[in-house]
């Protein structure tokens, strides 16, 4: 108990003073995290949107399982996939994002997308199936009811921006496999934790903790708001 104590309060100093390594460890995570997330969400709502207004799509049966199997898809196996795709001898190598923040954007991106695509999906089915057909008879385009019925998915598509900035962003497995855990280079939060954990540094290991706990709350409470703003409660 008082090793912890003693780690905790270290940590709050470490905090206090912002060590240059939890400032380097922290822009990075940000700057992977949200590169990924819009990637993610550039591509991924607008396909689940897709998929969840073709009420008989062909290949649908097994489309969605693909998805849902994607939701769940180990972040390690993510990575180990993503390594061999961007290693000397995959198809990728050329572009040399191994051991880079932009192979770590690729992999993070991938654990994403699904669960954008997914969760978009179960929004938007969710939203009264009439509405698009009432809109199709007044003329609206295909774009303007898949406009329309996100809106009124909000919420749910709220929640797939929510649970995928979580997903990557307390993510470890992919992003040491594909970043390697360079300091000065990819050492995000996660990995730096690992790092400084199995090196007994548990108060560094704390502080890197505390911080990604503090980023994930803002984050969540930002989106929180933002429900308020628009009348959701």
């Amino acid at each position: 108990m008082g090793t912890l104590a003693r780690a905790f309060a270290d940590a709050l100093g470490l905090l206090w003073n912002m060590e240059p390594a939890l400032v380097e460890a922290v822009v990075l995570t940000l700057q992977v995290t949200l590169i990924a997330l819009v990637i993610a969400l550039v591509i991924g709502v607008p396909i689940g949107a897709a998929i969840g207004l073709t009420r008989h799509l062909p290949g649908r049966w097994l489309i969605v399982p693909l998805i849902y199997t994607g939701m769940g898809l180990p972040p390690v196996t993510v990575g180990l996939f993503t390594y061999l795709v961007l290693s000397n001898q995959g198809p990728l190598g050329g572009l040399g994002w191994l051991f880079t923040p932009a192979g770590m954007i690729v992999a993070q991106t991938i654990i994403a997308f699904p669960l954008v695509v997914g969760l978009t999906m179960a929004a938007v089915q969710g939203v009264d199936p009439n509405l698009p057909v009432q809109m199709l008879s007044l003329g609206a385009t295909r774009r303007q009811v898949a406009t329309v019925t996100l809106l009124e998915a909000r919420v749910g598509v709220t929640a797939a921006v929510v649970a995928a900035y979580g997903a990557i962003i307390s993510e470890v497995g992919a992003v040491m496999l594909v970043g390697g855990n360079i300091e000065g280079e990819t050492r995000v939060l996660t990995t730096a934790i690992v790092l400084e954990t199995r090196k007994g540094n548990f108060a560094l290991a704390m502080a890197l903790g505390i911080i990604l706990l503090t980023l994930a709350f803002v984050t969540n409470f930002a989106f929180h708001r933002l429900q308020v703003h628009q009348g959701v409660r």
